[in-house]
């Protein structure tokens, strides 16, 4: 699987995609992967890639590939 892939015409690594679902920097994130679920907001395909925000936090975070649409497993 490439580790970069394409969300909204744009080329995204794993870092970059985890930024667009924290809204900021992280320190470190996992590989990309498919989500196996499609994007509420408009049907399109969805990425998960997991991430750290912090040295004490784990996130995994879930973006669409069309959309704005984006979330976490935050409570």
């Amino acid at each position: 699987m490439s580790k970069n892939r394409v969300v909204q015409g744009r080329m995204v690594t794993p870092e970059s995609l985890a930024e667009l679902v924290e809204g900021e920097s992280v320190l470190e994130a996992d590989a990309i992967e498919d989500a196996d679920r499609e994007c509420p907001d408009c049907g399109g395909d969805v990425l998960t890639v997991g991430y750290m925000p912090s040295v004490t936090a784990f996130v995994t975070g879930w973006k669409c590939t069309e959309c704005d649409w984006r979330d976490t497993d935050r409570e």
